[in-house]
């Protein structure tokens, strides 16, 4: 049954003297990958040493100088990915790797077997210390757990001593931290760093997992900011955070968690991970990024980052995955397209020093994502957007009063195919209905004499010859047909600008002709600009005038 009165609110600590809210990130946390290990257990089918080794070099790439690449003493493939990293000499020397073991010696002693001939490593040590998993899992008193942990701590300094010309760095998880009591959360890591020493010059981390995400960011915001206030020797350890994405809020947590003082956050490229994923790296990462704060990782190619992940990962990333999804910097709807296309040029147009453009966050371009995905058009797209499509990827510039009438015959397309109307498409409809014309109708000469301001003109049409008069050419060929075929005509809307640069230049004339009462609209290319303004009317009659159709 669904039934919510089986569950209870999150009870927590009640820190009424908060500073978080008042802090920023100006700069990025430390960084560690936990792809090559917590994701990589998360899988359905965990990484060949291929897809590791790959993985691993994309992580180096992306600037990581903290990467987990492991649990060595858990299993056979984990182990001989450690020593391949080593014996292959394939650690950058400014790269620590880190891997996990559970607090108990055989396994403890497996791991410093694995690290053997290391530079330099991280030794991550863990056991559960929440109220759940001490009552229900381990039935054990909360001295019996500390004593775990304790022991862990000096396991881990003991055998570290064994191989010392490895540079060590020692972390404690109290594994479950957001459902452990906070007091007792700080007792156990109080206890865990007096046997390491920092003040000796250990380098110490003390991570700091919501292993489960029991409640919304700013409780875990609390949680960690009490925990660095009460922490004996805080300024002597490094605080990381390792958020989980149950309720949706890992990064939001992971965010307010920096701001309640952590120094170094775990997480995955795309957020894989146990159940609804880990921290997602790429998110957080991009989202100081898009606030001028520099994440100190390189997404620049974020689909290389997306083709390695899948690859490695066999899961895809979603099409409206935060920044790097394949949809993101796509707009359907009309007014977002308008939007996009109005703040485009007028950013370009008054060279705006910092980027603020709508429904954009960023430059595409910043992370090689092209602006030919920026607007697509279907059923619920608008007039802007149509004739973006064409000036972005035709060059062909329309008058505003144009967009109208192309998005109409756009819709009309896209709600009987019911499907994504391709840029190609809609240049076809372009030309079909604007610009193609019968051979009848196509203007194969004409001549002018001018006289007192008076135009007289003849036309040769197809076959036919016309001739009329006016105070200019346009004027002149709406007498003549006047006269032939007995309508009324009437110039609504006229606009003509050249397409580029140059002597050679073709001109564009787009018009508006009223026949008989009702609007047709017509575009016509040429180097000769005069010519161009006629075969745009021309098209424009033949499509509304039946009776000049039927003689035709």
């Amino acid at each position: 049954m669904f039934d919510h009165r089986k569950y209870r609110r999150f009870e927590t600590i009640r820190l009424t003297d908060r500073t978080w809210p008042d802090q920023e990130i100006n700069q990025a946390p430390d960084w560690c990958s936990v792809d090559l290990r917590d994701g990589n257990q998360a899988l359905i089918n965990p990484m060949s040493v291929e897809q590791k080794t790959r993985m691993f070099k994309l992580l180096l790439k992306i600037g990581f100088k903290e990467i987990e690449v492991g649990f060595p003493s858990a299993s056979q493939p984990d182990f001989d990915f450690v020593r391949k990293l080593i014996e292959e000499d394939l650690i950058p020397a400014d790269v620590t790797i880190q891997v996990l073991t559970q607090a108990r010696e055989e396994l403890i002693s497996r791991t410093f077997e694995a690290l053997e001939g290391v530079k330099r490593a991280n030794v991550h040590v863990y056991n559960s210390t929440s109220v759940v998993q001490r009552e229900q899992v381990f039935a054990m008193s909360k001295d019996e757990i500390k004593g775990i942990a304790v022991q862990g701590a000096i396991w881990v300094r003991d055998y570290a001593a064994r191989y010392p010309h490895t540079e060590w760095e020692f972390q404690y998880s109290p594994e479950s931290f957001t459902g452990t009591e906070m007091d007792y959360a700080v007792e156990v890591c109080d206890a865990v760093i007096a046997q390491w020493k920092p003040e000796s010059g250990q380098a110490v981390v003390i991570n700091l997992p919501a292993t489960v995400e029991m409640s919304s960011p700013n409780v875990f915001a609390d949680q960690i900011e009490y925990f660095c206030r009460q922490l004996q020797q805080r300024d002597q350890v490094r605080i990381s955070l390792h958020t989980h994405n149950d309720r949706g809020c890992g990064v939001a947590a992971a965010e307010l968690g920096v701001m309640a003082g952590a120094d170094r956050v775990e997480g995955t490229l795309m957020g894989n991970g146990e159940r609804t994923g880990n921290m997602d790296i790429v998110t957080m990462g991009m989202n100081l990024y898009s606030q001028g704060v520099d994440p100190e990782l390189d997404f620049s190619d974020i689909k290389e980052i997306i083709e390695v992940v899948e690859y490695c990962n066999e899961l895809p990333v979603p099409a409206r995955h935060p920044w790097a999804g394949e949809l993101v910097y796509t707009a359907f709807s009309g007014s977002h397209q308008d939007a996009i296309r109005k703040s485009v040029n007028y950013h370009e147009a008054n060279n705006k020093p910092h980027w603020d453009v709508a429904y954009l966050p960023i430059d595409p371009r910043d992370i090689n994502r092209e602006y030919e995905a920026v607007v697509r058009i279907n059923s619920q797209s608008g007039k802007g957007g149509v004739a973006l499509v064409l000036e972005r990827d035709y060059g062909i510039e329309l008058p505003k009063w144009m967009h109208a009438p192309l998005s109409r015959i756009v819709q009309t397309a896209a709600e009987e195919q019911g499907i994504e109307v391709s840029p190609q498409t809609i240049y076809q409809l372009y030309q079909e209905h604007f610009v193609a014309v019968a051979e009848e109708w196509q203007l194969r000469s004409y001549d002018l004499h001018t006289e007192d301001h008076q135009v007289s003109a003849s036309f040769r049409i197809g076959d036919a010859g016309f001739k009329g008069e006016g105070a200019g050419l346009l004027e002149a060929l709406c007498d003549a047909l006047t006269r032939h075929y007995q309508c009324s005509i009437e110039v609504t809307q006229f606009d003509q600008h050249a397409l580029g640069g140059g002597t050679e230049a073709e001109a564009l004339a787009a018009i508006a002709l009223q026949l008989d009462g009702n609007i047709q609209y017509a575009v016509a290319c040429d180097e000769d600009t005069s010519a161009a303004a006629l075969q745009a009317m021309l098209s424009a009659f033949a499509r509304g005038n039946r009776a000049a159709a039927e003689v035709a």
